[in-house]
């Protein structure tokens, strides 16, 4: 298997000066190295198939897929090829919440209570301290991945719920972290009951609509009916082999309910990087990136942990600081896929990778990325070279840097997998 190249069109102007003479030089991949480096990881480990979307300021400058759909198959993954992308989901429902917040539609300090009161604890002090914020912070104060076995085996969520009521949580919220998936789907029905529309209806209609994100859906109908999809893979005593997807998490899709392709995540970084403020306005990402609890494990991952100076979450988005810097992150994990998505808000720079197994190999491709390309931008400050033929003035960060990073420290390669 090899790396199918997909660099966008626009390559094609670039290589035009303006009196359309075709001698202007291509501009340098933001990292050179990262396409060879993905192709190899994914190979050494047999996955089936990848893509991966490098995005600078409104432009996908980079997209490289890799490998089959299936197993023995012969259809290749492309950029448009949907994949599960399971945590990654939360990206979404934190964003929608924040939407409508700054909207007036609901208000993240109301209490969970108020709109599902089946959710109680051993302890009733606790019913009324957990607010929506709360909810999309994994500040709950319950301890992690609470009840996921029975999401696991196939329970829907109001079978679910009464088992909170034999126990407490280890902090009040707020004070303290820990991931959620049951709990985090409650803003389903915060959402429903004060807008009066459906988590999948105002998805779509105000983020993939706007975002021209095609390909994506939510489900495992919307999985099922796309054509062009990618299949799960698990890994036997021969290596990976397809299965028919499981459906247990969808039955949750704030926490993993997403399908996308890496064109799709790529609209989505961009608008997350403020190029798309009619959808996602300034305030709305600001209240997404403000840090609401600190997540110290994360500072304790090989890969991450050369790089973290610290590690936060938002809403619905981990916040990771890089010295003064920071990193906008989540990954996701479900039978038969890996998911990860990042940005820098600083430098405008964002990266998809989409795995159709559940690989180790994915572990360090990320924090590689990030480690060679913030400094380059530090001291390169990049520009894609079709920007420097434009006569338009080139689109405004929404962040500027002001201070220099250091790296000192080089890449293990042998430690990626």
């Amino acid at each position: 298997m090899g790396v199918l190249a997909l660099l966008c069109a626009f390559l094609g102007s670039a290589n035009a000066d303006q009196n359309g003479n075709r001698n202007v030089p291509e501009a340098a991949p933001l990292h050179p190295d990262f396409a060879t480096l993905f192709s190899r990881t994914l190979t050494l480990d047999k996955v089936p198939g990848g893509v991966y979307a490098i995005v600078h300021r409104n432009q996908i400058v980079e997209m490289n897929a890799f490998g089959v759909r299936e197993r023995n198959g012969t259809t290749p993954v492309d950029e448009h090829t949907v994949f599960r992308i399971a945590s990654v989901s939360k990206t979404f429902a934190g964003t929608l919440a924040v939407m409508l917040a700054e909207q007036g539609q609901l208000d993240l300090s109301d209490p969970v209570s108020q709109y599902v009161p089946e959710l109680k604890f051993k302890n009733p002090q606790f019913n009324n301290g957990l607010k929506v914020q709360h909810l999309l912070a994994h500040s709950s104060g319950v301890v992690p991945n609470a009840y996921d076995n029975l999401i696991e085996a196939d329970y829907p969520r109001e079978r679910i719920l009464p088992h909170f009521n034999r126990i407490n949580p280890m902090c009040s919220p707020g004070a303290c972290y820990g991931y959620q998936n049951v709990l985090f789907s409650l803003v389903e029905d915060v959402i429903t009951q004060r807008t009066g529309e459906t988590y999948q209806n105002l998805v779509d209609s105000l983020i993939f609509q706007p975002l021209t994100m095609n390909d994506a859906s939510i489900g495992l109908q919307g999985y099922l009916a796309s054509e062009n999809r990618a299949s799960a893979h698990i890994r036997g005593r021969n290596g990976w082999y397809p299965r028919e997807v499981n459906a247990n998490y969808y039955r949750y899709p704030a926490a993993a309910g997403v399908n996308a392709s890496a064109n799709d995540l790529a609209n989505w970084l961009i608008a997350h990087m403020g190029f798309q403020s009619d959808v996602l306005p300034a305030p709305v990402l600001d209240t997404i990136r403000t840090p609401r609890v600190r997540t110290t494990r994360d500072l304790r991952r090989r890969n991450w942990r050369p790089l973290l100076s610290d590690a936060h979450y938002g809403l619905g988005w981990r916040v990771y600081e890089i010295k003064d810097k920071t990193l906008m992150y989540h990954g996701g994990w479900v039978e038969g896929f890996r998911a990860e998505i990042s940005y820098s808000p600083d430098y405008d720079v964002g990266l998809v990778i989409l795995i159709n197994a559940e690989s180790t190999a994915m572990n360090g491709l990320s924090p590689y990325f990030w480690r060679e390309v913030l400094p380059r931008m530090e001291t390169e400050q990049w520009v894609p070279y079709q920007y420097a033929n434009r006569v338009q003035p080139l689109p405004t960060p929404l962040r500027k840097p002001e201070q220099s990073v250091s790296f000192p420290f080089n890449l293990c390669y042998s430690c990626l997998l």
